[in-house]
């Protein structure tokens, strides 16, 4: 059984950051403004600096008492004992995954377009699984793109479901309607100019 963690608001994902304090400030600004998740995701430092910066953010999420789940990573998630990890496509086995983080870890996956892999996602212990994108994307401008059907479709599955790619406060109440549990957001809020208040307007989705 997974922990007892909030399965419906807002998923900040961290966007590219080389300097640990400026990601740290930001990072404690959308932790205060009360956030469901907060996923560490940086593909632009080296593994030591990843395993900086994760432990200091694994810091800041238990302050504010906010799940830390670790892009890609099982790994990296496991060493520093992170709330949980979420897995794409290529970023090896679910249930390998599972093993290493144990039964109360939050596992999720990226299952792009595809309901197929959102029930293979669910078979192998996903806690809850992530579609998109669903609109244009800065962060993966060449995503695959799924639609609103999907969200109606997967909601026998039993888990949250996550919705990527695109998404603005005027846009994600139509993905909540459909059936959208967490919004998934990166640039949205980390380049926004005050992300405290970006957290807040996204939260507005789900009113």
């Amino acid at each position: 059984m997974t922990p007892c963690w909030p399965r419906r608001g807002l998923y900040a994902i961290t966007a590219d950051e080389t300097d640990t304090g400026r990601l740290l400030a930001r990072v404690d600004a959308v932790l205060a403004a009360g956030v469901a998740l907060l996923q560490y995701r940086n593909k632009s430092v080296d593994a030591a600096t990843r395993r900086t910066q994760a432990i200091a953010l694994q810091a800041a999420c238990a302050r504010h008492a906010v799940p830390l789940i670790i892009n890609d990573d099982w790994r990296l998630a496991a060493e520093i004992d992170a709330d949980g990890v979420h897995l794409g496509e290529d970023d090896g086995a679910l249930a390998a995954a599972r093993a290493a983080l144990g039964e109360t870890a939050i596992l999720g996956a990226s299952c792009y377009d595809s309901l197929a892999l959102a029930r293979s996602a669910v078979d192998a212990g996903a806690s809850y699984v992530a579609f998109g994108a669903f609109f244009p994307s800065p962060t993966k401008p060449h995503a695959r793109h799924a639609t609103l059907d999907l969200l109606h479709d997967s909601a026998a599955l039993g888990v949250p479901r996550v919705a990527i790619g695109g998404i603005r406060p005027d846009n994600g109440r139509s993905l909540v309607m459909a059936g959208c549990d967490l919004l998934a957001v990166i640039s949205g809020v980390f380049d926004a100019a005050d992300p405290a208040a970006a957290v807040r307007d996204y939260q507005r989705c789900f009113e």
